[in-house]
Order: C-alpha cells, then sequence, then structure tokens
C-alpha cells in the first residue's frame, strides 16, 4: 500500500503545557483520583513514560467511566434513521459506533465534521464514495467455512475524511459495520442525549496514513504489525484515530503500560484478565474499557487468546514506526502495491470442480494436480478416475490435461528436468516427463515392505534424495499406524524419518537453502496427541545418512479466528516454498504466510480464494504461482525461489 501523506509536524498549544503536566502526573490539583495509585505503578513496574507536547483538552467528557469495565449491551441504543441503530462510546477525540441497518435502510445524504472509518461486519451495504454508491460487503468467519467453501474472505473497509459527503442503504439482508469518528460527532453525542460543549478544541493533528481516503480496501489487505511478542495488530490509521484490530496469542501477556494517548478497548473473540491500575477484571466478548491517557494496564489473555478492537486518540507514532518496519521486510519480497493476478479459472473444467494441488513451473508451463473430491456432498470422498495431472501455458492461457486417471498431489522437480509427483490414490511417488509420460515408480513402500498410504508432498534434495509425507489422506479402509514421514535415499532405499504419533497431518515440506534444515508443516491439529505442533511448522536437523534429528518448533502461523474460538489449531497449512534467501512460504487457509528464516512472521499474501499449494517459477524463477481450491494467482515478488542444483527451469 502507498502511503497517502507524509508526517506533518504538529501545531503546538499553550494548553499543552498544563495537560502534559496532569498527564504526566506532576503535583495538580485537577489530578484524576486514580493518578496515585498510578504513580506508583508507574515506578514499581519501571515504566518509562511516553511523553508528547502536541494533547489538548478538548473539554469532552466519556461517557465511560476511566478503567471501569462494561459491555456494549448495557449502553443505550440510538436511532439514526428510520431502521438505523447503532450503540456508541467515546472518549475525548474519538468515537465510535456500532451501527445496525434493517434491509434498505438509508442514512441520508450528509457532509461529515470529522473523518469516519468504517468497517463492515455484516451484510453489505452501497456507501457513497466519490459522489457514487459503492457495494461493501463482507464474508462469514464460522467453523469451517474456509474448508467448506474455499473461500479466504472479504472484510470491505473505506476511510473519509472530514469535509467529506457521506451516505449509505443497506442491502437486502441488512448490515451491521463499525464506525469511527474522530474528533467526536457532536450531534451522534446530541443522539445520545449529551450535551456537548461549545466549540471544542481537537488540536490539529495530520499523521501519516498509509491507506488512502475515499477508496474501499480489503481488511485483509491489511498487515499483521508486531506491537510486543505474541501480540500483532492491523493498524488503520487517519490524521488522528488509529484503529488497532489487535490478536493476542493464548496465553500470552501484554505488560504493564501506559502511554499519552486515549485509548477504548472492546473485546471481539476470546478473553483476557485486564490489568488496571492495581486490579484485574476478566472481559470477555463485548465488553469495553476506556483508559485516559496514561492510566497503567495490561493483561493476560485467556486459552483461546484474544482479539480486541483498540481505538486510539490522537494517532501513536510509535505503533507507525513498528508498523512501517513490518511493510518494509515484505516489501522486500512483494513490491508495494504488488497483487495477487487470477490467471486461470478452472471452477468449469472437464475435470469436475478440480481441487488444485502440487504445482512446478517448467518452461514457461505450469503442471499440477487437478484433483477430484465429492466436494458438495460434503463427504470430500475422492475418484482417481476423475481426476488429472493439468499443464497451463502462460503464455496462452490454455490448460491442457497431460495425464488422466491419476489422483495425485505434491511435485518436485528433478535433477535430470523431470518430475517426481505423489501419487496419492495409487499410494506411490512416480517419475513424469513435463509431457505427462509416466518413466517409472520412484517408492511404492518402504524397504521393509510395508506399503505407501497416500504420499502427499514431496521436496527433493541435492544429493537426488526425496523427503515425503504420507498423510493417509485417503479412503481406504487399511492404512498403516500412522501419519509418516519417509525418505528415498539417493540408491532407492526408502526409509521412515518421522514415525507415526508425532503430527496430527504432516502435509507441506521443504528444505532451507544449504539442505540443513527440512521443514514440515501440521494442516490439522489433533487435540488428544499433537498439542505441542498445533499451528506450527515444525523444522528438523538433516543428518549425513538422511534421518532427522532436533525437533523444534520453528514458525507459528495464524488461523481463522474461528479457529481460536472453538480451542482448535488447524491451520489447514498445505504446500510450502522456499526462496534462495531462506524465506519460507505457507500456503494457508487465512492466505500465503511469510516467514524469514529464523521463523518470524514477515507478512501475508491474501487470495480471494483458499490458496492449496505454491510454487516459485517463471523466466526469471521470481514469479509466486498459487493453487486456489479452482482457481490459479500468480504474484510478482523480487526474490528468486530456490533452484536444485541442475534442475532445469
Amino acid at each position: 500500500m502507498k502511503r497517502f501523506r507524509n508526517n506533518v509536524a504538529p501545531v503546538f498549544m499553550t494548553a499543552v503545557v498544563t495537560a502534559l503536566l496532569v498527564f504526566s502526573g506532576c503535583a495538580n490539583k485537577n489530578e484524576p483520583a486514580w493518578m496515585k495509585v498510578n504513580k506508583q505503578l508507574v515506578k514499581e513496574h519501571g515504566i518509562t513514560e511516553r511523553q508528547r507536547d502536541d494533547m489538548v483538552d478538548t473539554g469532552i467528557v466519556s461517557n465511560l467511566d476511566a478503567g471501569k469495565v462494561t459491555n456494549i449491551s448495557q449502553l443505550p441504543e440510538v436511532e439514526f434513521a428510520p431502521g438505523v441503530k447503532g450503540r456508541m462510546y467515546w472518549g475525548k477525540g474519538a468515537l465510535v459506533n456500532w451501527m445496525v441497518m434493517e434491509p434498505g435502510s438509508e442514512i441520508p445524504k450528509e457532509t461529515l465534521n470529522a473523518e469516519r472509518l468504517l468497517v463492515m461486519v455484516k451484510g453489505s451495504i452501497e456507501q457513497l464514495v466519490n459522489g457514487q454508491m459503492v457495494s461493501m460487503t463482507c464474508s462469514p468467519d464460522t467453523p469451517g467455512f474456509y474448508f467448506a467453501h474455499g473461500y479466504v474472505g472479504t472484510r470491505d473497509c473505506v476511510f473519509l475524511e472530514n469535509g467529506t459527503e457521506n451516505a449509505v442503504k443497506a442491502g437486502p439482508e441488512g448490515a451491521e459495520f463499525l464506525e469511527v469518528y474522530s474528533p467526536v460527532r457532536l450531534d451522534y453525542m446530541q443522539k445520545a442525549g449529551v450535551t456537548p460543549p461549545e466549540n471544542p478544541n481537537f488540536g490539529d493533528f495530520k499523521a501519516e496514513r498509509r491507506f488512502p481516503a475515499n477508496q474501499v480496501f480489503n481488511y485483509y489487505d491489511v498487515q499483521r504489525t508486531e506491537l510486543v511478542p505474541d501480540a500483532d495488530s492491523r493498524l488503520i490509521s487517519g490524521d488522528a484515530l488509529q484503529a488497532s484490530f489487535l490478536f493476542m496469542q493464548p496465553g500470552s501477556k501484554f505488560g504493564h503500560h501506559n502511554h499519552p494517548e486515549e485509548q477504548i478497548m472492546i473485546v471481539f473473540d476470546g478473553s483476557i484478565d485486564e490489568i488496571i491500575l492495581d486490579g484485574q477484571t476478566t472481559m470477555k466478548t463485548g465488553d469495553i474499557v476506556y483508559f485516559p491517557a496514561y492510566m497503567v494496564h495490561g493483561g493476560v489473555n485467556g486459552p483461546e487468546g484474544c482479539n480486541v478492537l483498540d481505538v486510539f486518540w490522537p494517532v501513536r507514532t510509535d505503533y507507525q514506526a513498528s508498523e512501517t518496519k513490518r511493510y518494509e521486510a515484505l516489501n522486500a519480497i512483494i513490491p508495494e502495491g504488488e497483487a495477487p493476478k487470477l490467471i486461470a479459472d478452472l471452477k468449469a473444467n472437464p475435470t469436475g470442480n478440480p481441487f488444485l494441488e502440487g504445482g512446478v513451473y517448467v518452461n514457461g508451463k505450469l503442471i499440477f494436480s487437478g484433483m477430484f473430491f465429492d466436494i458438495p456432498a460434503g463427504t470430500w470422498k475422492s475418484d482417481a478416475r476423475k481426476s488429472s495431472v493439468l499443464s497451463l501455458d502462460l503464455a496462452s492461457g490454455k490448460v491442457s490435461t497431460i495425464l488422466k486417471g491419476r489422483q495425485t498431489n505434491g511435485m518436485a522437480l528433478m535433477p535430470n528436468g523431470n518430475i517426481a509427483v505423489c501419487d496419492m490414490a495409487g499410494h506411490q511417488i512416480f517419475e513424469m516427463t513435463p509431457e505427462g509420460k509416466v518413466v517409472k515408480v520412484l517408492a511404492d513402500k518402504l524397504s521393509d515392505g510395508t506399503r505407501l498410504d497416500g504420499p502427499n508432498d514431496v521436496v527433493v534434495d541435492a544429493k537426488g534424495g526425496m523427503y515425503f509425507t504420507d498423510p493417509q489422506f485417503i479412503f481406504d479402509e487399511k492404512k498403516r499406524a500412522g501419519e509418516t514421514v519417509n525418505y528415498i535415499k539417493p540408491n532407492g532405499e526408502v526409509i521412515e524419518v518421522i514415525a507415526p504419533g508425532e503430527f496430527g497431518m504432516a502435509n507441506g515440506i521443504e528444505l532451507s537453502p544449504d539442505g540443513k534444515l527440512l521443514y514440515v508443516n501440521n494442516t490439522y491439529h489433533n487435540e488428544a496427541n499433537m498439542s505441542e505442533v498445533e499451528n506450527w511448522v515444525i523444522a528438523y536437523d538433516v543428518n549425513e545418512d538422511g534421518t532427522l534429528s532436533g525437533k523444534r518448533k520453528f514458525a507459528r502461523m495464524f488461523l481463522p479466528q474461528s479457529e481460536y474460538n472453538q480451542g482448535s489449531r488447524s491451520s489447514c497449512s498445505d504446500g510450502c516454498a522456499v526462496d534462495q534467501q531462506g524465506n519460507l512460504y505457507q500456503a494457508t487457509s487465512v492466505g500465503v504466510q511469510i516467514f524469514n528464516p529464523e521463523g518470524k512472521y514477515i507478512g501475508n499474501i491474501h487470495t480471494p480464494f483458499f490458496p492449496v499449494n505454491i510454487c516459485f517459477g517463471g523466466p526469471n524463477n521470481d514469479v509466486l504461482y498459487m493453487m486456489a481450491w479452482d482457481k490459479v494467482y500468480s504474484i510478482q515478488t523480487k526474490v528468486q525461489g530456490l533452484v536444485l542444483p541442475n534442475a532445469v527451469q
């Protein structure tokens, strides 16, 4: 995303000094009652108080008691127009309104006297943007939604500047959305039965803005920024308002801290034992709390984590600095403004609603698996007779079937230019030419004679050996003792290197550029005995003989919120890829998540449909291809995919 406005130095005001003295805890007869305890906590916890000299006293009084938790359901419902109601809360400078509109209801055209962020929650609307009514919508986040439908999701947002014309009409199913305003809308206060002060001074804030005004954007394209370890936020800032959509990992802690900006917090999902001054209160869905400037707070998150919205006034520039670092790291890989492009849509392909997998690039063609599953029936029963290996000519866009009747899955280029292909239903890995001719079977059993179940993904090492996962994603009644990872030695011997019981479903597999680390992801979380892998990529040291040691957690993948809510940790992580710099790319139910060589999260590539498998290719090997349900996307990168010695591209 390109930044919309450069930073503008704030205007200094006479009232600043007085306000600063009050907020920083200096002796003043106007200090609030909680300030005495606050000073003690600052000293006790060694809090370094960040200062700012542009604060103003607006004269607005919050409708929430400072540091006291309430629930949004306890706030009065206000009617804004026929069929349009909302519940709102505000501080000295920002107001948050949760609006519900009946089907077809309207907010008449008005000229805004405040900047406004709108984020869709449910249903659809027509929103006035640049003089035209524009559709805005969102998709649900419910258990199983992603994997049942393949659709990753949309949550439309728009930022309107002060002085912009606004009008809204609800869709046929009605709508719910969040509004954040700064400064506080005085007319909204009046609708709530509160008389605002005359001519309040809201200051002159001009913070840096990443997302342009009057342009609809997708919430899921907003990158997560790490604020503190285990706490990552999607930040959307205006001139003076800042919305922080924060997720805190299960069991994590947000230590005692304070800041000169006021904060209003509401819990969306999960729970947190919120530290407020020297007390602690459990907050759950719908609970709200208002923190005036410099009030000490923190929190310990529940077992399902905690998903909250924090609204700050004015904008926290320290958070923006962290946000800049996040985008700089991502843009070193994905050019700023670059987005996935749909290059093939196979929904109507004769193979019958193919579930796309695999993926290798060879000489201008993308070769991948078109797998048949009885998805509409909800059984996911497979049929190899209706499955194929497909080839997409990237110049013409034409898709051809090069091998029929095999339910193949993951693929990897071999040093001789052929392709190692996982044949799930055939219980084997075979070698295939780029034209689709089967050369030979590479493995169909372990060296002790044990039959393979359903090879899923494969990676070739520099020696010519191959690691492959066997998560038993087949419908045969007879299977081995459990899911495994195996290794085909260069001499053809096939050994088991990860035994049953270590993964819920070992799936995607990759090697580091130096071949010393093997990465294995876990698609489904088995709560009974897989709690240590959960939504993690696991790394192993590769020994000289191809065996593995040193199992450890490497990278934690983000999940759909519904997974946290129901206590699951299934990431649906499937295929993966590595670039020459050692960055790891994971196809998951929330997009392609990228991690650096140390396992630190870099960012996410959002695709409209669930990316199942990925690979690098293109003439310069710098295009990432994403097989997403029944569609293929591509995105240009600044890096090159990992190439094996002597591999043909």
